[in-house]
């Protein structure tokens, strides 16, 4: 597989105090938040934590990508949600990783347009892109 090659439009920065238990912020101050591991990690669970940031952010870029998507094929997918869930667990190499399930409502067409628009969503978004073939992202419409 080789390296997407992208002309950058925008450039994120963000710095992390103490890993997963500290401080994350963003250069702009736009972002600023407390980072703990979940309870269900042996953390205090009292901060967001980097899978829910991830879930956050995936969820959000995907739905712009469903809107480009149905754009082109003229959906409409007014009303529509896009929700991450992102798991973290060990690997058989003795290290961690991810998998997403990505799970859309979009009430104002039948569900084989809604899996059609979300496989397609798939191949335009640029998390997906950056995940495809690393971790198990799974599509879902309710």
């Amino acid at each position: 597989m080789s390296i997407q090659k992208i002309d950058v439009l925008y450039t994120a920065v963000a710095t992390a105090e103490n890993g997963r238990d500290g401080r994350v912020s963003s250069d702009d101050g736009k972002l600023d938040v407390v980072v703990n591991p979940p309870k269900e990690m042996g953390g205090s669970g009292a901060g967001t934590n980097p899978e829910q940031l991830f879930a956050a952010g995936y969820s959000a870029c995907f739905q712009g990508a469903l809107g480009v998507v149905a754009r082109r094929e003229k959906a409409d997918i007014s009303g529509s949600t896009v929700t991450a869930k992102v798991g973290i667990g060990k690997t058989e190499a003795g290290g961690f990783g991810l998998e997403v399930e990505l799970t859309a409502s979009i009430p104002n067409v039948d569900e084989a347009t809604a899996k059609d628009l979300l496989e397609k969503a798939h191949q335009v978004c640029p998390y997906s892109n950056a995940t495809r073939g690393n971790i198990k992202v799974e599509l879902s419409v309710v």
